[in-house]
Protein backbone atom coordinates (compact mmCIF):
# COMPACT_ATOMS: atom_id res chain seq x y z
CA UNK A 1 0.00 0.00 0.00
CA UNK A 2 2.99 2.22 1.00
CA UNK A 3 2.98 3.00 -3.63
CA UNK A 4 -0.92 4.57 -3.05
CA UNK A 5 0.01 6.06 0.12
CA UNK A 6 2.21 8.45 -1.47
CA UNK A 7 -0.47 9.83 -2.91
CA UNK A 8 -2.36 10.58 -0.09
CA UNK A 9 -1.63 14.40 0.47
CA UNK A 10 -3.74 15.78 -2.42
CA UNK A 11 -2.83 18.90 -4.48
CA UNK A 12 -5.01 22.01 -5.23
CA UNK A 13 -6.36 20.09 -8.10
CA UNK A 14 -7.22 17.59 -6.00
CA UNK A 15 -8.98 20.02 -3.06
CA UNK A 16 -11.09 21.69 -5.72
CA UNK A 17 -12.23 18.11 -7.49
CA UNK A 18 -13.26 17.18 -3.61
CA UNK A 19 -15.56 20.28 -3.54
CA UNK A 20 -17.52 18.36 -5.85
CA UNK A 21 -19.16 16.45 -2.74
CA UNK A 22 -19.60 19.22 -0.40
CA UNK A 23 -22.63 20.07 -1.63
CA UNK A 24 -25.74 19.80 1.13
CA UNK A 25 -28.35 17.41 -0.09
CA UNK A 26 -32.00 17.79 1.22
CA UNK A 27 -32.71 14.00 2.41
CA UNK A 28 -36.20 12.50 1.85
CA UNK A 29 -36.78 8.87 3.70
CA UNK A 30 -39.22 6.50 3.35
CA UNK A 31 -41.41 6.08 6.01
CA UNK A 32 -41.00 2.71 7.81
CA UNK A 33 -45.00 2.14 6.37
CA UNK A 34 -44.16 2.01 3.80
CA UNK A 35 -41.74 -0.68 3.47
CA UNK A 36 -43.23 -3.83 0.93
CA UNK A 37 -42.92 -7.15 1.25
CA UNK A 38 -41.89 -9.50 -1.19
CA UNK A 39 -43.69 -8.96 -4.69
CA UNK A 40 -45.31 -11.60 -6.44
CA UNK A 41 -45.90 -12.54 -10.48
CA UNK A 42 -48.42 -10.05 -11.87
CA UNK A 43 -49.93 -10.94 -15.70
CA UNK A 44 -48.14 -10.30 -18.69
CA UNK A 45 -48.58 -8.21 -21.65
CA UNK A 46 -48.49 -9.52 -25.21
CA UNK A 47 -45.38 -10.55 -27.03
CA UNK A 48 -44.02 -7.88 -29.18
CA UNK A 49 -43.40 -9.87 -32.30
CA UNK A 50 -40.41 -9.91 -33.99
CA UNK A 51 -39.77 -10.59 -37.66
CA UNK A 52 -37.24 -13.39 -37.96
CA UNK A 53 -35.23 -13.87 -41.27
CA UNK A 54 -32.37 -15.87 -42.17
CA UNK A 55 -29.78 -15.17 -44.39
CA UNK A 56 -30.56 -17.35 -47.91
CA UNK A 57 -27.45 -19.75 -49.03
CA UNK A 58 -25.44 -19.31 -52.28
CA UNK A 59 -27.09 -19.93 -55.56
CA UNK A 60 -26.39 -23.29 -57.00
CA UNK A 61 -25.74 -23.31 -61.32
CA UNK A 62 -28.46 -24.99 -62.76
CA UNK A 63 -28.59 -25.80 -66.32
CA UNK A 64 -31.99 -25.54 -66.71
CA UNK A 65 -32.43 -22.00 -67.66
CA UNK A 66 -35.58 -21.24 -65.98
CA UNK A 67 -35.11 -22.37 -63.01
CA UNK A 68 -31.29 -20.49 -62.98
CA UNK A 69 -33.52 -17.61 -63.25
CA UNK A 70 -35.95 -18.53 -60.46
CA UNK A 71 -32.82 -18.73 -58.37
CA UNK A 72 -31.67 -15.39 -59.24
CA UNK A 73 -35.09 -13.56 -58.83
CA UNK A 74 -35.37 -15.49 -55.30
CA UNK A 75 -31.55 -14.08 -54.60
CA UNK A 76 -32.42 -10.94 -55.45
CA UNK A 77 -35.52 -10.81 -53.26
CA UNK A 78 -33.61 -12.14 -50.23
CA UNK A 79 -30.80 -9.63 -50.70
CA UNK A 80 -33.54 -6.98 -50.58
CA UNK A 81 -35.37 -8.16 -47.42
CA UNK A 82 -31.75 -8.22 -45.42
CA UNK A 83 -31.27 -4.28 -46.87
CA UNK A 84 -34.82 -3.42 -45.39
CA UNK A 85 -33.98 -5.00 -42.07
CA UNK A 86 -31.14 -2.45 -41.76
CA UNK A 87 -32.65 0.16 -40.07
CA UNK A 88 -29.24 2.22 -38.92
CA UNK A 89 -29.23 5.52 -40.57
CA UNK A 90 -25.20 5.35 -40.17
CA UNK A 91 -22.73 3.11 -38.60
CA UNK A 92 -18.77 2.72 -37.45
CA UNK A 93 -16.90 -0.40 -38.92
CA UNK A 94 -13.35 -0.01 -37.86
CA UNK A 95 -13.85 -2.51 -34.72
CA UNK A 96 -12.29 -5.77 -35.89
CA UNK A 97 -13.85 -7.71 -32.41
CA UNK A 98 -17.16 -6.90 -30.16
CA UNK A 99 -17.78 -3.64 -29.29
CA UNK A 100 -18.34 -3.45 -25.19
CA UNK A 101 -18.73 0.10 -24.70
CA UNK A 102 -20.30 3.40 -26.35
CA UNK A 103 -21.14 6.86 -25.22
CA UNK A 104 -21.86 9.71 -26.77
CA UNK A 105 -20.52 13.58 -25.43
CA UNK A 106 -23.30 15.36 -23.99
CA UNK A 107 -22.13 18.54 -25.09
CA UNK A 108 -21.31 17.63 -28.85
CA UNK A 109 -23.78 15.07 -29.50
CA UNK A 110 -22.13 14.11 -32.63
CA UNK A 111 -18.89 12.85 -31.17
CA UNK A 112 -19.31 9.28 -30.21
CA UNK A 113 -16.37 7.22 -28.21
CA UNK A 114 -16.30 3.38 -28.89
CA UNK A 115 -14.38 0.33 -27.07
CA UNK A 116 -14.02 -2.96 -27.62
CA UNK A 117 -12.18 -6.92 -27.64
CA UNK A 118 -9.76 -5.80 -30.08
CA UNK A 119 -8.07 -3.31 -27.52
CA UNK A 120 -8.59 -0.59 -29.11
CA UNK A 121 -11.38 3.00 -28.73
CA UNK A 122 -12.16 5.06 -31.47
CA UNK A 123 -13.44 8.53 -31.46
CA UNK A 124 -15.84 9.01 -34.38
CA UNK A 125 -18.79 11.05 -36.01
CA UNK A 126 -22.31 10.08 -34.92
CA UNK A 127 -23.43 12.13 -37.99
CA UNK A 128 -21.30 10.67 -40.52
CA UNK A 129 -19.68 7.75 -39.76
CA UNK A 130 -16.21 9.23 -39.75
CA UNK A 131 -12.98 8.58 -37.41
CA UNK A 132 -12.00 11.25 -35.66
CA UNK A 133 -9.41 9.83 -33.29
CA UNK A 134 -8.40 6.40 -33.47
CA UNK A 135 -6.74 6.17 -29.10
CA UNK A 136 -4.14 4.45 -28.03
CA UNK A 137 -4.17 0.74 -27.93
CA UNK A 138 -4.71 -1.27 -24.95
CA UNK A 139 -2.69 -4.57 -23.92
CA UNK A 140 -5.90 -5.76 -23.57
CA UNK A 141 -10.16 -5.62 -24.48
CA UNK A 142 -11.51 -1.97 -23.99
CA UNK A 143 -14.16 -2.43 -21.61
CA UNK A 144 -15.74 0.71 -20.76
CA UNK A 145 -15.29 4.37 -22.08
CA UNK A 146 -17.14 7.78 -20.97
CA UNK A 147 -17.11 11.14 -21.77
CA UNK A 148 -16.92 13.59 -18.72
CA UNK A 149 -19.94 15.25 -18.17
CA UNK A 150 -18.30 18.82 -19.51
CA UNK A 151 -17.65 16.82 -22.48
CA UNK A 152 -14.16 18.33 -22.31
CA UNK A 153 -12.55 14.56 -21.44
CA UNK A 154 -12.80 11.26 -22.53
CA UNK A 155 -11.81 8.00 -20.93
CA UNK A 156 -11.31 4.24 -22.08
CA UNK A 157 -10.29 2.14 -19.45
CA UNK A 158 -9.20 -2.23 -19.73
CA UNK A 159 -8.55 -4.89 -18.54
CA UNK A 160 -4.92 -4.11 -18.72
CA UNK A 161 -6.03 -2.21 -15.82
CA UNK A 162 -5.41 0.73 -16.91
CA UNK A 163 -7.27 3.91 -17.47
CA UNK A 164 -6.50 6.28 -20.34
CA UNK A 165 -7.71 9.95 -20.35
CA UNK A 166 -7.89 12.56 -23.28
CA UNK A 167 -8.74 15.69 -23.87
CA UNK A 168 -11.51 15.68 -26.82
CA UNK A 169 -10.40 19.12 -28.83
CA UNK A 170 -7.33 17.30 -29.46
CA UNK A 171 -7.54 13.58 -28.52
CA UNK A 172 -4.11 13.62 -26.86
CA UNK A 173 -3.50 11.80 -24.07
CA UNK A 174 -3.29 13.56 -20.50
CA UNK A 175 -2.81 10.91 -18.37
CA UNK A 176 -2.23 7.27 -17.57
CA UNK A 177 -4.19 6.12 -14.71
CA UNK A 178 -2.81 2.89 -13.01
CA UNK A 179 -3.80 0.62 -9.43
CA UNK A 180 -6.24 -1.28 -10.31
CA UNK A 181 -6.99 -4.71 -11.74
CA UNK A 182 -8.76 -5.54 -14.53
CA UNK A 183 -11.09 -2.10 -15.50
CA UNK A 184 -14.59 -3.10 -15.06
CA UNK A 185 -16.41 -0.11 -15.48
CA UNK A 186 -15.93 3.86 -15.02
CA UNK A 187 -17.87 6.74 -14.06
CA UNK A 188 -17.31 10.95 -14.09
CA UNK A 189 -18.05 12.63 -11.23
CA UNK A 190 -21.51 14.65 -12.45
CA UNK A 191 -20.13 17.77 -10.85
CA UNK A 192 -16.36 17.58 -11.48
CA UNK A 193 -14.13 16.07 -13.37
CA UNK A 194 -13.08 13.00 -10.62
CA UNK A 195 -12.92 9.99 -12.14
CA UNK A 196 -14.21 6.62 -10.55
CA UNK A 197 -13.25 2.58 -11.96
CA UNK A 198 -14.59 -0.46 -10.06
CA UNK A 199 -12.27 -3.33 -11.05
CA UNK A 200 -11.60 -7.25 -11.00
CA UNK A 201 -9.96 -6.73 -7.55
CA UNK A 202 -12.82 -6.15 -5.73
CA UNK A 203 -11.63 -2.36 -5.51
CA UNK A 204 -12.86 1.36 -6.42
CA UNK A 205 -10.26 4.07 -7.52
CA UNK A 206 -11.31 7.04 -7.95
CA UNK A 207 -8.56 10.40 -9.43
CA UNK A 208 -8.69 14.24 -10.25
CA UNK A 209 -8.68 15.05 -13.97
CA UNK A 210 -6.90 15.97 -15.99
CA UNK A 211 -3.78 16.19 -13.18
CA UNK A 212 -4.74 12.49 -12.70
CA UNK A 213 -3.97 12.78 -8.77
CA UNK A 214 -4.76 9.45 -6.96
CA UNK A 215 -7.79 10.55 -4.24
CA UNK A 216 -8.93 7.66 -2.79
CA UNK A 217 -9.35 4.27 -3.29
CA UNK A 218 -12.41 1.80 -1.66
CA UNK A 219 -11.88 -1.75 -0.16
CA UNK A 220 -15.10 -3.41 1.41
CA UNK A 221 -16.31 -5.27 -1.44
CA UNK A 222 -15.37 -9.37 -1.30
CA UNK A 223 -15.38 -9.97 -4.86
CA UNK A 224 -15.26 -7.94 -8.53
CA UNK A 225 -17.07 -4.90 -8.95
CA UNK A 226 -19.83 -5.14 -11.34
CA UNK A 227 -21.25 -2.00 -11.06
CA UNK A 228 -21.19 1.00 -9.94
CA UNK A 229 -21.48 4.99 -10.12
CA UNK A 230 -21.98 8.49 -8.73
CA UNK A 231 -25.31 9.02 -7.48
CA UNK A 232 -27.03 11.73 -9.08
CA UNK A 233 -25.76 14.60 -6.65
CA UNK A 234 -22.46 12.96 -6.57
CA UNK A 235 -22.39 13.27 -2.52
CA UNK A 236 -21.98 9.38 -2.70
CA UNK A 237 -21.05 6.59 -4.56
CA UNK A 238 -22.94 3.18 -5.31
CA UNK A 239 -21.64 0.15 -5.95
CA UNK A 240 -22.31 -3.67 -6.44
CA UNK A 241 -20.37 -6.61 -6.49
CA UNK A 242 -20.19 -10.42 -7.31
CA UNK A 243 -20.12 -11.43 -3.63
CA UNK A 244 -23.79 -10.22 -3.72
CA UNK A 245 -23.27 -6.70 -1.69
CA UNK A 246 -24.39 -2.98 -2.44
CA UNK A 247 -22.15 -0.19 -0.73
CA UNK A 248 -23.07 2.80 -0.74
CA UNK A 249 -19.61 4.90 -0.10
CA UNK A 250 -18.44 8.62 1.05
CA UNK A 251 -16.49 9.85 -1.72
CA UNK A 252 -14.22 12.12 0.29
CA UNK A 253 -13.29 9.45 3.60
CA UNK A 254 -14.05 6.49 1.58
CA UNK A 255 -15.94 5.44 4.35
CA UNK A 256 -18.97 2.86 4.23
CA UNK A 257 -21.84 4.70 4.51
CA UNK A 258 -24.97 1.66 4.20
CA UNK A 259 -24.49 -1.55 3.23
CA UNK A 260 -26.19 -4.44 1.96
CA UNK A 261 -24.92 -8.06 2.36
CA UNK A 262 -26.30 -11.61 1.48
CA UNK A 263 -26.53 -11.81 5.19
CA UNK A 264 -30.13 -10.15 5.09
CA UNK A 265 -32.57 -13.01 3.75
CA UNK A 266 -34.33 -10.42 2.24
CA UNK A 267 -31.68 -8.78 -0.36
CA UNK A 268 -29.98 -10.59 -3.04
CA UNK A 269 -28.06 -13.84 -2.23
CA UNK A 270 -26.36 -13.95 -5.70
CA UNK A 271 -24.31 -12.15 -7.67
CA UNK A 272 -25.61 -8.42 -8.36
CA UNK A 273 -25.42 -7.38 -12.11
CA UNK A 274 -26.92 -3.98 -12.68
CA UNK A 275 -28.25 -0.98 -10.61
CA UNK A 276 -29.63 2.03 -10.93
CA UNK A 277 -30.58 4.97 -8.80
CA UNK A 278 -33.69 7.26 -8.32
CA UNK A 279 -33.64 11.64 -9.42
CA UNK A 280 -33.66 12.04 -5.45
CA UNK A 281 -31.10 9.62 -4.85
CA UNK A 282 -33.14 8.18 -2.13
CA UNK A 283 -33.69 4.47 -3.63
CA UNK A 284 -31.29 2.28 -5.32
CA UNK A 285 -32.69 -0.73 -7.77
CA UNK A 286 -30.33 -3.81 -8.21
CA UNK A 287 -30.59 -6.80 -9.82
CA UNK A 288 -28.60 -10.02 -9.93
CA UNK A 289 -28.02 -13.86 -11.17
CA UNK A 290 -30.64 -15.12 -8.57
CA UNK A 291 -33.49 -13.52 -10.77
CA UNK A 292 -34.65 -11.06 -8.81
CA UNK A 293 -34.54 -6.96 -8.49
CA UNK A 294 -34.34 -5.21 -4.92
CA UNK A 295 -35.23 -2.04 -3.95
CA UNK A 296 -33.76 -0.56 -1.44
CA UNK A 297 -33.67 2.80 -0.04
CA UNK A 298 -29.88 4.85 1.40
CA UNK A 299 -30.91 4.28 5.23
CA UNK A 300 -30.64 0.33 4.99
CA UNK A 301 -33.96 -0.87 4.22
CA UNK A 302 -35.22 -3.01 1.68
CA UNK A 303 -38.19 -1.64 0.39
CA UNK A 304 -39.06 -5.05 -1.62
CA UNK A 305 -38.38 -7.82 -4.18
CA UNK A 306 -39.68 -7.66 -7.49
CA UNK A 307 -39.74 -11.44 -8.79
CA UNK A 308 -41.54 -12.49 -11.61
CA UNK A 309 -37.97 -13.48 -14.40
CA UNK A 310 -36.89 -16.86 -14.68
CA UNK A 311 -33.27 -16.39 -15.36
CA UNK A 312 -30.84 -13.27 -14.23
CA UNK A 313 -31.88 -9.87 -14.16
CA UNK A 314 -29.18 -8.23 -16.57
CA UNK A 315 -30.54 -4.72 -16.42
CA UNK A 316 -32.41 -2.23 -14.40
CA UNK A 317 -33.91 1.29 -14.76
CA UNK A 318 -36.21 3.56 -12.65
CA UNK A 319 -38.10 6.27 -14.56
CA UNK A 320 -37.83 9.96 -13.46
CA UNK A 321 -41.17 11.10 -14.15
CA UNK A 322 -43.42 8.21 -12.90
CA UNK A 323 -43.22 5.77 -9.99
CA UNK A 324 -42.31 3.20 -12.51
CA UNK A 325 -39.33 0.44 -12.81
CA UNK A 326 -37.35 -1.66 -15.13
CA UNK A 327 -35.74 -5.22 -15.49
CA UNK A 328 -34.69 -6.80 -18.28
CA UNK A 329 -33.76 -10.80 -18.12
CA UNK A 330 -31.39 -13.33 -19.74
CA UNK A 331 -35.33 -14.66 -20.30
CA UNK A 332 -36.18 -11.97 -22.79
CA UNK A 333 -38.28 -10.50 -20.56
CA UNK A 334 -38.49 -6.79 -19.37
CA UNK A 335 -41.33 -5.97 -17.39
CA UNK A 336 -42.10 -2.80 -15.54
CA UNK A 337 -43.40 -2.62 -12.28
CA UNK A 338 -45.41 0.14 -10.30
CA UNK A 339 -43.39 1.10 -7.28
CA UNK A 340 -45.71 2.54 -5.10
CA UNK A 341 -47.72 -0.60 -4.82
CA UNK A 342 -44.94 -2.90 -5.75
CA UNK A 343 -46.74 -4.58 -8.25
CA UNK A 344 -46.00 -5.61 -11.73
CA UNK A 345 -48.04 -3.99 -14.28
CA UNK A 346 -46.99 -5.51 -17.76
CA UNK A 347 -44.39 -8.00 -19.14
CA UNK A 348 -42.92 -6.76 -22.21
CA UNK A 349 -40.69 -9.54 -24.60
CA UNK A 350 -37.46 -9.49 -26.59
CA UNK A 351 -36.62 -12.79 -28.75
CA UNK A 352 -33.30 -13.14 -26.35
CA UNK A 353 -31.44 -11.86 -23.45
CA UNK A 354 -32.25 -8.34 -22.56
CA UNK A 355 -28.94 -6.79 -22.08
CA UNK A 356 -29.53 -2.80 -21.08
CA UNK A 357 -32.55 -0.56 -20.98
CA UNK A 358 -32.30 3.17 -20.48
CA UNK A 359 -35.23 4.97 -19.38
CA UNK A 360 -35.73 8.58 -21.67
CA UNK A 361 -34.87 11.55 -20.09
CA UNK A 362 -38.20 13.05 -18.58
CA UNK A 363 -40.57 10.54 -20.56
CA UNK A 364 -42.53 7.24 -19.89
CA UNK A 365 -40.34 5.77 -23.19
CA UNK A 366 -38.11 3.12 -22.35
CA UNK A 367 -35.62 1.87 -24.79
CA UNK A 368 -33.90 -1.15 -24.48
CA UNK A 369 -31.12 -3.46 -26.39
CA UNK A 370 -30.74 -7.31 -26.63
CA UNK A 371 -29.32 -10.47 -27.75
CA UNK A 372 -31.66 -10.34 -30.34
CA UNK A 373 -30.19 -7.83 -32.46
CA UNK A 374 -32.49 -5.16 -32.01
CA UNK A 375 -33.06 -1.84 -29.96
CA UNK A 376 -37.26 -1.63 -28.76
CA UNK A 377 -38.55 1.76 -27.68
CA UNK A 378 -41.88 1.47 -25.45
CA UNK A 379 -44.58 3.63 -24.31
CA UNK A 380 -44.92 2.07 -20.69
CA UNK A 381 -48.23 3.78 -19.95
CA UNK A 382 -49.91 1.32 -22.63
CA UNK A 383 -47.17 -1.51 -23.48
CA UNK A 384 -46.81 -0.58 -26.94
CA UNK A 385 -43.45 -1.57 -28.87
CA UNK A 386 -43.49 2.11 -30.81
CA UNK A 387 -40.37 1.30 -32.83
CA UNK A 388 -38.45 -1.76 -33.33
CA UNK A 389 -34.75 -1.08 -35.26
CA UNK A 390 -32.84 -4.00 -36.91
CA UNK A 391 -29.20 -3.79 -38.33
CA UNK A 392 -26.73 -5.72 -36.37
CA UNK A 393 -26.23 -9.66 -37.23
CA UNK A 394 -25.11 -10.36 -33.75
CA UNK A 395 -26.33 -9.46 -29.91
CA UNK A 396 -25.98 -5.82 -29.12
CA UNK A 397 -24.29 -5.56 -25.67
CA UNK A 398 -24.44 -1.68 -24.62
CA UNK A 399 -26.31 1.63 -26.17
CA UNK A 400 -26.32 5.32 -25.67
CA UNK A 401 -28.77 7.81 -26.32
CA UNK A 402 -28.85 11.77 -27.15
CA UNK A 403 -31.19 13.81 -24.46
CA UNK A 404 -34.15 14.12 -26.41
CA UNK A 405 -33.83 10.16 -26.82
CA UNK A 406 -34.22 10.31 -30.42
CA UNK A 407 -31.07 9.07 -31.30
CA UNK A 408 -29.59 5.31 -30.19
CA UNK A 409 -25.56 4.32 -30.81
CA UNK A 410 -25.09 0.74 -30.46
CA UNK A 411 -22.57 -1.81 -29.77
CA UNK A 412 -22.52 -5.31 -30.48
CA UNK A 413 -20.89 -8.59 -30.89
CA UNK A 414 -20.34 -8.04 -34.47
CA UNK A 415 -18.02 -5.55 -34.48
CA UNK A 416 -20.27 -2.25 -35.45
CA UNK A 417 -21.22 0.46 -33.89
CA UNK A 418 -25.05 1.38 -35.21
CA UNK A 419 -26.79 4.68 -35.33
CA UNK A 420 -30.83 4.55 -35.14
CA UNK A 421 -33.33 7.23 -35.13
CA UNK A 422 -35.69 6.51 -32.20
CA UNK A 423 -38.42 8.59 -33.41
CA UNK A 424 -41.77 6.82 -34.50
Amino acid sequence: MSSRNQYADADADADEANHAFDDDIEETYVEEDDVADVVGDGEYGDDDDAMDYEDGDDNEEHSDDDSEMNQEEGSSQQRGEVLLEDDSIQGFFLHKEPVFSVDINQKDENLVVSGGGDDRAYLWRLDTGDTVAELDKHDDSVSSVKFSNDGTLVASGGMDGKVNVYTVDNAKRCVTLEGPDEIQWINWHPKGNVLLAGSNDASLWMWSLPTGDFMNVFNGHGAPITCGRFTNSGRNIVSGSEDGSLIIWDPKTAAIVTQFTSDNERFHQEAITALAIAKDDQTILTGSTDSTAKLVHINGTVLGSLENATESIEAVGLCSILPLAATGSVDGSLSIWDINSMRLRTTLKHDDSVNRIMWHEDSPLLTSVSMDCTVRTWDTRTGECVRTSRGHQEGIMEFAMTKDGKIAVTASDDGCCLVFSQQK
